[in-house]
């Protein structure tokens, strides 16, 4: 007995919903039916578009958390249900098969929840020529699924699905970056990897010991860590400080749970901001257009390196769509996020090699581009890091804060005057001055006379306040968020 499902419903029936990064839930949420019914979702759509029809691969991929196996089966029948073939390429990165897919026009689909801990999951969703994107989401939402009768009463499938001939879609992600970089780019470095539990670990080191580096694996995990590039836990940050000093190394390598963002430390042992990480990477690879959410350093505009800038709200599949808004001008494009995922819209050639434009999240390439820059100048990652304008961003929260007293607050900011509103709130920061520019591309984003900027903005998929600041030393923006951010917790909206 078949079963007909609207996608807005469930999404609304069972808390699991699209925030910036596809589908995402607890996984006692993410039932075999939900998934299932989300992955019908998007052929349904792609077959709207003309990119999917029967007999169409479908590539699927996951992380390392233990509930996504499960989750790949349940997209896998999805695939066969809607007369598909499922290409299942295991556990690798989200680039690798999202690259995997865009390199043969196919769908392809990634089991991850990222950074977030190990009882939440979730599913991305790529075209075949890109990531899917909000006019994708709203079409899937709109979607209305027949579901077969192959689920119990609690949404799980009845029987297992076949698992399949794996399909490798991992040597082709090593060999683009090592192709494109040559053997010694990387030569004479001594390099640590933070392995943890990032599904990309290995490689990682494939990569970088290809390009010739003498790498020390760290850290390797069995359990899931939830690693997030853009709040580094302190333990981590410990970590990165005390493998630096004791080894020596040059610098330490390490990404998110799907091995999309990057996480690298400099010589010290320090993490660097994925923000700074990203100018670095355009920059050292001549890119002439970027785009970057509004979030993000500040140091984009001041360096002066780059022909044009788009500023983006927060969120891939916005930072694409001005991407390629770019690219549609014949410049060659990129973006990238402050939590350090870089995607390149355009090829990239050096020295007679090309590197094919992947436009997707990527951790690898920023870290192995800086590197790279940083060795043929002769220079430490901080020398590097210390040619662009002295700008620094630091990031908080305050969790449990309701997403309705959130958007109350900035209502009340920007309702009349809110250049005064905004001096008179935060009026009691030492040498702020008053505010002098305002932003609301996503959030609140304000800039006063100091030249320090506070943004405000609730977040997309958890009831938090979130909170960046910029000022011109590491430690004036990290004191001003605290400020900041003990003023909003004394502050109700009138």
């Amino acid at each position: 007995m078949t079963q007909t499902v609207s996608i807005s419903d469930l999404m609304t029936r069972s808390g699991v919903a699209f925030g910036t990064s596809g589908a995402r839930g607890r996984v006692v949420d993410m039932t075999d039916l939900v998934c299932f019914a989300y992955t019908c979702a998007f052929l349904q759509h792609l077959t709207a578009i003309g990119q999917f029809a029967p007999g169409t691969h479908v590539a699927i991929a996951g992380d390392l958390r233990p509930s996504t196996p499960r989750i790949v089966a349940a997209c896998a029948a999805a695939v066969r249900h809607m007369g598909g073939e499922a290409d299942l390429c295991g556990f690798v990165p989200s680039p690798a098969v999202a690259g995997y897919g865009f390199a043969r026009t196919l769908p392809s689909i990634m089991v991850t929840g990222s950074h977030i801990p190990a009882d939440r999951n979730g599913i991305k969703f790529n075209r075949v020529d890109g990531e899917v994107l909000k006019p994708d989401e709203q079409a899937m939402r709109a979607q209305s699924v027949n579901l077969p009768d192959l689920f119990d009463a609690a949404g799980m499938l009845k029987a297992p699905e076949p698992a399949g001939a794996p399909i490798d879609a991992a040597t082709a992600y090593v060999a683009r970056y090592t192709d494109f970089f040559g053997p010694e780019a990387l030569q004479g470095l001594k390099l640590g990897v933070y392995e943890h539990s990032a599904v990309g670990r290995d490689m990682v080191v494939a990569i970088v010991e290809g390009l010739g580096a003498q790498v020390t694996r760290l850290g390797r995990s069995d359990t899931f860590i939830p690693v997030d590039t853009e709040a580094v836990r302190p333990e981590d940050q410990a970590l990165g400080r005390q493998w630096a000093s004791e080894l020596k190394l040059d610098a330490i390598l390490s990404t998110d749970g799907d091995s999309d963002r990057p996480l690298l430390a400099d010589e010290t042992g320090a993490w660097m901001r994925g923000d700074v990480l990203g100018i670095l990477c355009a920059k050292a690879l001549g890119i002439a257009a970027v785009a970057a959410p509004v979030s993000c350093n500040s140091a984009l505009e001041l360096s002066g390196l780059f022909k044009e800038i788009r500023r983006t709200r927060i969120g891939s599949p916005y930072v694409i769509e001005a991407m390629n808004e770019l690219i549609e001008t014949g410049t060659t494009a990129c973006g990238y996020e402050a939590n350090g995922g870089f995607i390149l819209g355009t090829d990239v050639s050096r020295d007679g090699r090309t590197l094919g434009a992947l436009p997707t999240r990527d951790a690898v390439l920023p870290m192995l581009a800086v590197l790279a820059e940083a060795k043929r100048q002769g220079v430490p990652l901080t020398a590097l890091q210390a040619q662009l304008p002295p700008r620094y961003t630091f990031s908080d929260r305050i969790q449990d804060y309701p997403t309705s007293q959130s958007q109350a607050l900035l209502a009340h900011l920007e309702q009349g005057d809110v250049l005064a509103k905004a001096s008179a709130m935060f009026g009691a920061i030492p040498d702020l001055g008053p505010a002098q520019t305002s932003d609301t591309t996503d959030g609140l984003r304000l800039t006063f006379a100091s030249g320090d900027i506070i943004h405000l903005r609730p977040s997309g998929n958890a009831p938090e306040l979130r909170c960046y600041t910029e000022s011109a030393t590491p430690e004036r923006a990290e004191t001003l968020n605290e400020q900041a951010l003990r003023i909003v917790r004394e502050t109700t909206p009138a």
